[in-house]
């Protein structure tokens, strides 16, 4: 896939590197070409300088063949800019916005924009949200034969009871994380759009967990 990632930063390098070396391609654009420095010679990716919600310049990172858009500059509002022009003039799939500013991260996760507010921000966290695809293992039992994992759940699956999730995939959800907060869901809860799924599995099903959470409910049992 090809990700284009605004802001050089700590961040925005570290980003670049994980997913270079992960074999995606990756277009970096930063409006001061010395921040490109702290890619390293053996990055193989773009270097685009210029301001990352400017249409011309996210063309040229290749913005209409990316499937993932990570903005991570050092300005709320420049990166939730950058986030609304990739998603809704682009049609980037996969976006996520790094925002300083907790209050506002909620209500730009309300809108639709995956937020990550920067006192929970780590580049583990911004993957997971460009690269929203089968289960990051949290936590392993001793003997190997239960795992705590993050399964992504497709868009299907939003509107749809917890309790229906739990039924068709045979797991036990741990946790939900929406806007930023951890909460134990009930019977009653339904998934939202942005909600991180974090379930209890034998590690032997992980596959079939994947499959279930990818092509959403099975509409004939719903109740």
């Amino acid at each position: 896939m090809h990700v284009v990632i605004m802001g050089c930063g700590r961040v925005g390098a570290e980003l670049a590197q994980t997913l270079e070396q992960q074999g995606h391609t990756v277009a970096v654009v930063d409006q001061d070409p010395t921040a490109f420095r702290r890619l390293g010679s053996a990055f193989g990716g773009r270097r685009v300088t210029g301001v990352g919600f400017d249409q011309d310049t996210l063309k040229e990172a290749g913005i209409e063949d990316a499937g993932a858009f990570a903005a991570v500059s050092s300005g709320d509002n420049s990166n939730i800019i950058a986030a609304r022009v990739a998603r809704e003039l682009f049609g980037v799939e996969h976006v996520a916005a790094r925002i300083y500013d907790p209050r506002r991260a909620e209500v730009y996760q309300r809108l639709g924009i995956p937020t990550v507010a920067t006192v929970r921000w780590t580049a583990d966290q911004m993957l997971r949200r460009l690269l929203p695809s089968g289960a990051e293992p949290l936590w392993r039992d001793p003997t190997g034969g239960v795992q705590l994992a993050e399964v992504h759940p497709s868009p299907g699956w939003v509107g749809h009871r917890v309790s229906k999730l739990q039924e068709e995939a045979g797991v036990r959800v741990a946790f939900l994380t929406r806007l930023g907060e951890s909460m134990l869901p009930t019977s009653a809860t339904v998934l939202q759009e942005g909600d991180l799924v974090h379930v209890m599995m034998r590690c032997d099903q992980v596959g079939e967990v994947e499959a279930v959470f990818a092509k959403g409910p099975n509409e004939e049992r719903e109740r």
